[in-house]
């Protein structure tokens, strides 16, 4: 017995050896490529002309080139009824997952109840429906605005300040970017104990000059105006710039958010932003792509578990600008 004992032992010593010098074939990443080989993902932003949806297509193209599935990209350009054209039209071809931004909180409600009543897995980014599908994965909007709104109720309430006077500049009023941003942002006043005053709260359609041009409007209206919150920082820039156009960036605190791309840094630098609430696209991507590879590995049914997942997000200032702040487009391409 002891014999046959030390026999089995010396052939499992031997195996050993063998697979030592061999290698071992990894079998559980083996069906791991298998599951997501020849998997497709269709990509629906609001356009593809911003630093954040260039940022997340990049890591998402990068994810399926080293995994095998494919990214197929429909760009709707700002329209949010060919961006609900691009998604029907994703549904009637039924991919593996669907990657979404909504231009709102109701336009792709329908649509996206179809796709999951279809069987289709849908991955909302950033912007969020009202209807809830597989994964939310993005900005936490609300807990931005309400880090702006303590921001602002510091800088408008210290000894210095000009007055409690503040102005919003909004997007679009139904996305929920402003939706929720606004919402965190009054609470955080109304928690700093209120007394602010909201002397002008306007939509500009996320365009930076139509912010420049209602921004200059409310400065020449109120020339004790303490500080300018805005919901995104593409926009934000022309607001910014109008600040400094009056000679007034000694007095009115500019504060925004946004995925922290070069560009960004650059204004913090400049003084055309005071306080940046960073989301960043690059934490956003691999957050992404995680959930892309557990939803088209799971074989759980769409709809089945519907999850959230907010990105971290940061301050930043001139004081705290470090290298690794922000990103550049030469960063997404190593």
């Amino acid at each position: 017995m002891k014999k046959l004992a030390f026999g089995l032992a010396a052939l499992a010593m031997t195996a050993v050896s063998a697979t030592a010098q061999d290698g071992l074939e990894n079998e559980k990443r083996t069906a791991y490529m298998n599951k997501l080989e020849g998997k497709r993902v269709v990509y629906i932003p609001m356009n593809m002309n911003a630093d954040l949806t260039i940022a997340w297509h990049a890591y998402l193209q990068r994810q399926a080139e080293e995994l095998g599935y494919t990214v197929d990209l429909r760009d709707p350009n700002w329209s949010t009824e060919a961006g609900a054209r691009a998604l029907t039209a994703a549904i009637s071809e039924k991919p593996d997952l669907i990657v979404l931004q909504n231009p709102d909180v109701q336009s792709y409600a329908r649509l996206i109840q179809q796709a999951q009543r279809q069987g289709l897995k849908v991955i909302q980014l950033n912007m969020e429906s009202l209807t809830p599908s597989d994964t939310y994965v993005g900005a936490d909007w609300q807990g931005i605005g309400y880090a702006a709104g303590e921001e602002v109720a510091k800088h408008c309430s210290s000894p210095d300040a000009p007055s409690k006077k503040v102005a919003i500049t909004m997007g679009v009023p139904t996305a929920p970017v402003d939706l929720f941003q606004i919402y965190g942002f009054k609470q955080a006043l109304e928690d700093a104990g209120g007394g602010f005053e909201i002397v002008s709260q306007q939509a500009a359609a996320y365009d930076p000059s139509k912010a420049n041009s209602i921004t200059a409007a409310v400065l020449q209206q109120h020339s004790d105006l303490c500080a300018v919150f805005g919901i995104w920082d593409g926009m934000d820039a022309g607001a910014g710039a109008a600040v400094k156009e009056a000679g007034m960036q000694d007095s009115v605190y500019v504060v925004t958010s946004g995925g922290a791309s070069a560009a960004s840094c650059e204004k913090i630098e400049d003084d055309t932003y005071d306080m940046y609430i960073g989301y960043d696209a690059r934490m956003q991507g691999a957050a992404l792509n995680v959930q892309v590879s557990a939803l088209l590995q799971s074989d759980k049914p769409a709809g089945d578990n519907p999850t959230v997942y907010y990105t971290p997000n940061y301050r930043l200032t001139k004081d705290n600008l470090s290298p690794s702040s922000c990103w550049s487009f030469e960063d997404l391409e190593n």
